[in-house]
């Protein structure tokens, strides 16, 4: 039987589709959380939180733009990855479509908890993995150009990197049936934690004794730390795996309480 060129076309088309959706969808949560972020916590409300300022000096207009231009590349290596969701999704691999589409309060949640559980353990792994040194300048160094990272940092990630980082949803969505309500919730979550750790502003709320008031969680000042020295600090929104592996820095709840309990005079001068 001859082959019919005609006939891939419609699967093209399909195809072009949902890569032109995922861009739109990646693209629209980054640009309103990375440039809102900027312009909410490092401009507005800049005057308001100087005592919570990580480091003295600000980065460039110029590295910002870097980094914006090259997270809308990692947007598009996101979206061609998540095509083989897509290719899972047509050849029946992905299993228990019911439940995926299922909007039960108590599945919605689990399977939100369960995959961000499961993202901060894939995330500390591959983060961590791809600091080998075979492996750094291939694979991570253009996320370590920004020593003093901005919001705009959070997609600004080698084309190598984009696709590991875009790979654990196309893993999760096959091994696990997560409701794609939770699934929603979840992508907007990342890209949240994402751009405020990045941010360079301490954010989370601290104890009178100056410790982070939910230790269990990372700080802004836990993921400045491993920008400033890489050795340490991988994990994503958890400090557990840090903690058992023996990686956190430290030095940083001295850090961290240095930080949030330093008056603003002394952010200005660099103290």
């Amino acid at each position: 039987m001859a082959f019919d060129p005609a006939t891939l076309v419609p699967i093209l088309a399909d195809v072009g589709l949902h890569w032109l959706m995922g861009i739109q969808h990646d693209l629209t949560r980054y640009i309103l959380a990375a440039p809102l972020a900027w312009l909410v916590i490092c401009v507005i409300l800049a005057p308001v939180l100087k005592n919570r300022k990580i480091r003295p000096d600000s980065p460039p207009a110029k590295q910002m733009l870097v980094e914006l231009f090259v997270s809308v590349r990692s947007v598009a290596v996101f979206s061609t990855v998540s095509l083989a969701t897509l290719g899972l999704e047509r050849a029946g691999v992905m299993w228990w479509t019911a439940i995926r589409e299922s909007s039960a309060p108590l599945w919605v949640i689990v399977s939100f908890a369960l995959t961000v559980v499961a993202h901060d353990a894939y995330f500390y792994w591959a983060h961590r993995l791809m600091h080998h040194p075979r492996l750094f300048r291939k694979f991570h160094r253009r996320h370590h150009k920004s020593h003093n990272p901005t919001p705009f940092t959070a997609y600004s990630f080698d084309l190598r990197e984009a696709a590991v980082m875009a790979s654990f949803t196309v893993i999760w969505l096959l091994l696990v049936p997560v409701s794609w309500m939770a699934f929603g919730l979840f992508m907007l979550h990342q890209i949240a934690r994402n751009v405020l750790g990045h941010s360079g502003y301490e954010l989370f709320p601290a104890t009178r004794q100056g410790r982070p008031l939910f230790d269990w969680m990372t700080t802004v000042t836990h993921h400045d730390l491993h920008h400033s020295q890489a050795g340490w600090n991988y994990g994503l929104y958890f400090t557990w795996w840090d903690r058992w592996m023996g990686t956190e820095h430290p030095e940083y709840h001295a850090r961290f309480a240095q930080v949030v309990r330093r008056p603003s005079r002394e952010v200005l001068a660099g103290v």
